[in-house]
């Protein structure tokens, strides 16, 4: 079995994600902690300009077309209908429906609040750009879908997860290739959006987000017994 009869939480896994969210979220938040620093004492990172000409160098104009759809996909016009295929594919995303919404709000905000704390300007603009917020809301999204993608059955599980990880990945180059983020900008938002989606992964599996479910989902009608 891969999920609980009663709450369709996931519990049975292979993947570290899911099965040590605990452990993901302090890999990913050391991560962003390294990387935020970094940024704003140091500014753009030694490799940032090498590996931004190299993407810059093989970015035609077919591709950078391409790579303007798949930015779509970190953005409002991708991650709105992916949260609502989330709900209808996935029956633990139901059932604790405000976790994952809170999940994307603050996916959608929060890097907002740490590029005024970093101040370090994107490649050709003089706005702030670390972390990208294209990437931490992709990430953050993606890292969800890994997360719920272990009530699947095992044939689509594997396939959907290494989609989800693609989507991510393409999200984070589109932002270098249009020229919006240094790639340290796109790694920051990826840890930041994955320190976010293990921390509800981790919420989701407490008991106590059952007990919040139930009284959001039946507000007039008394919790359940411990």
């Amino acid at each position: 079995m891969t999920v609980d009869a009663r709450s369709h939480r996931p519990v049975t896994v292979a993947v570290p994600f899911v099965r040590h969210p605990r452990g993901v979220l302090l890999v990913t938040l050391a991560c962003f902690v390294a990387l935020t620093l970094a940024a704003a004492v140091g500014g753009a990172l030694p490799a940032d300009a090498l590996v931004r000409e190299a993407l810059l160098a093989g970015a035609s104009a077919p591709v950078v077309a391409a790579m303007r759809v798949v930015n779509a996909a970190g953005d409002y016009r991708g991650l709105l209908p992916g949260l609502v295929i989330l709900f209808l594919v996935f029956p633990a995303a139901r059932t604790r429906w405000w976790l994952w919404i809170v999940l994307m709000i603050v996916a959608a905000m929060a890097p907002d609040l740490v590029k005024l704390v970093v101040g370090r300007p994107r490649p050709e603009d003089a706005s702030m750009g670390f972390p990208s917020g294209h990437a931490t809301a992709a990430a953050a999204f993606c890292g969800a879908v890994v997360y719920l993608a272990s009530a699947l059955p095992p044939r689509p599980r594997p396939v959907v997860r290494i989609v989800a990880v693609i989507l991510m990945l393409g999200v984070g180059m589109a932002r270098v290739i249009l020229r919006a983020h240094w790639p340290s900008d796109v790694l920051g938002g990826f840890a930041f959006g994955l320190a976010l989606a293990s921390t509800a992964a981790l919420i989701d599996s407490l008991d106590v987000t059952r007990k919040i479910s139930d009284r959001l989902d039946a507000p007039g009608r008394a919790s359940p017994p411990s």
